[in-house]
């Protein structure tokens, strides 16, 4: 099936590319930019990009590499490792 019109991408070629990328680095994060740069090719219009994203999802081989998980803090308390007090006081506010 014909994913990207614009560039004539076939769905096989999408998941050869990400097989390809896999076996070559089984750390790299995956993404339709690199799949695209595999290929040889850039995307044009970008009316493909749902349809690109959803055949990669369908990729056994696509999963984010076990070094990357868990990375999200599921508590929501951090900011983005600073400590709560990290802003500055705004000109006129009682200290």
């Amino acid at each position: 099936m014909i994913v990207c019109s614009c560039q004539l991408i076939r769905d096989t070629e999408i998941h050869a590319a990400i097989d390809w990328m896999r076996a070559a680095d089984p750390a790299t994060v995956i993404t339709p930019g690199k799949i695209y740069h595999a290929l040889g090719k850039a995307p044009e219009c970008g009316g493909c990009m749902r349809l690109f994203v959803a055949t990669m999802r369908i990729n056994g081989n696509l999963g984010v590499p076990a070094e990357l998980r868990g990375l999200r803090d599921s508590g929501g308390d951090r900011h983005e490792g600073r400590s709560e007090g990290h802003r500055l006081p705004e000109p006129g506010a009682a200290s």
